[in-house]
């Protein structure tokens, strides 16, 4: 075999020289070190991902908590809003019909107090006007002294009567 010295050659010269040279200055140690340093920032990145992750659950939790509890309240306020209103509306119908009551009994007892008065007047008017026609009836038939103390006897008597 014989050994020339073409392009082959020197092509492959340069190539042992070029991998002895990247050997030399250490160069796949340093892209080693270099894709661990990008792992470890890609690691770490994760992790504050992750980390991150867990708080917005977190947060995301205690506001639907929040939000629950505030539909509670929300529903007691409804409930005892709802409650005191029907209060209110029966303790108005009570007050109501306390009143119309007051108001029937009051005008009940007045139109008793007119009928009482009207039987006093109709009364009057029947004892003026049965005086009257005794008096008219004794002044035809009794004549001087007998019609006087008739006439007085009739009025005493009609006195301690209405009285």
């Amino acid at each position: 075999m014989e050994f020339a010295l073409d392009a082959t050659f020197f092509a492959f010269v340069g190539l042992v020289l070029f991998i002895l040279l990247v050997v030399y200055l250490k160069v796949p140690g340093m892209m080693a070190k270099s894709l661990d340093d990008r792992a470890d920032q890609i690691r770490n990145e994760l992790a504050e991902a992750k980390r991150l992750r867990e708080e917005a659950q977190h947060l995301l939790a205690e506001y639907q908590r929040k939000r629950k509890e505030a539909e509670a309240e929300a529903a007691n306020i409804v409930a005892a809003a709802e409650r005191e209103a029907e209060m209110l509306t029966a303790e108005a119908k009570k007050k109501t019909e306390e009143f119309v009551a007051n108001r029937t009994a009051l005008s009940e007892q007045k139109i008793k107090q007119a009928e009482v008065e009207a039987m006093k007047a109709v009364r009057s008017a029947a004892v003026d006007l049965a005086i009257s026609a005794a008096e008219t009836v004794l002044a035809q038939k009794a004549e001087g002294k007998v019609q006087a103390d008739l006439f007085k006897t009739a009025v005493g008597e009609v006195k301690t009567r209405l009285n």
